[in-house]
């Protein structure tokens, strides 16, 4: 798969397309709907019903597959009430169609938000995954207040603007963050395709609690060799027409790497 296609498909159907195809592979998916923030009310209902829509597909369909999900998309940066309602509704929705919903996490100005909703969803008996990000100097007590909420994690070095942006310091973080999952046991998503820590990951990780989560195009050898030896995985399949933003954090990331003589796991 090269070009834009490579990150990122075009609509729903071919999302779909691409899940069945992973499950047969022993590969479970989390759909992720492109799109911008939702600026009035009348956008954010309009997201909130792709996302309900996406759901019930999913739950008819029995896939293997979670529905994540971008604050941002239904309204936090202009109404968080109505956007904290928006994502509840989710979940619940998400409960009764047996299919997990997991909350993305985007820039800063939103950890707070998306952290406490996720706590408030989990206290409600609505169990979500949230993602948190290695790159921020705060993700290291939001990990212990996401444990003491009984949250599961996705953790994942991160891709907008963070605290940091040496290589060497998050590689670390995210392994001593995924080494406190480790240490409480905690199921929990490590999403990387950096080849030292994935070894790393093996070497300590249990297959009883670990599931290693790829971004679309890429690593995809080390994606089925991981199933093949019966580890967890999981794939990251974004849909939609606006998938600029996204595809330009994909390109930054690989030329990052390749600024630093690296590369990430075939």
């Amino acid at each position: 798969m090269t070009g834009e296609g490579r990150w990122a498909l075009p609509d729903r159907a071919a999302a779909l397309d691409r899940c069945t195809a992973r499950n047969k592979e022993h590969l479970r998916c989390v759909l992720d709907i492109l799109g911008g923030q939702a600026k009035n009310a009348e956008q954010a209902r309009a997201q909130q019903g792709a996302h309900m829509e996406l759901l019930r597909i999913l739950g008819e369909a029995k896939a293997g597959a979670s529905l994540a999900v971008k604050p941002s998309l239904l309204g936090a940066p202009s109404d968080r009430k109505q956007c904290r309602s928006n994502l509840l509704e989710l979940a619940r929705a998400g409960l009764k169609r047996c299919v997990p919903v997991e909350l993305d996490m985007e820039g800063r100005g939103l950890v707070d938000f998306t952290l406490q909703t996720a706590l408030e969803a989990a206290s409600r008996g609505l169990p979500v995954t949230l993602t948190l990000q290695a790159y921020l100097y705060r993700t290291a007590a939001d990990l212990e207040r996401a444990l003491d909420g009984r949250l599961r994690l996705r953790m994942v070095k991160g891709a907008y603007a963070g605290d940091t942006d040496d290589f060497l310091d998050i590689q670390t973080r995210m392994r001593n963050l995924c080494g406190r999952l480790l240490e409480a046991g905690a199921d929990f998503c490590a999403g990387t395709h950096d080849p030292e820590l994935i070894r790393w990951l093996e070497q300590n990780g249990s297959r009883r609690s670990l599931e290693f989560g790829f971004l679309m195009g890429i690593a995809d050898e080390t994606k089925l060799r991981l199933a093949s030896s019966g580890w967890r995985v999981v794939e990251y399949v974004p849909f939609g027409t606006e998938s600029g933003p996204y595809i330009a954090r994909r390109r930054r990331y690989l030329k990052e790497l390749e600024r630093l003589g690296k590369a990430p796991a075939p």
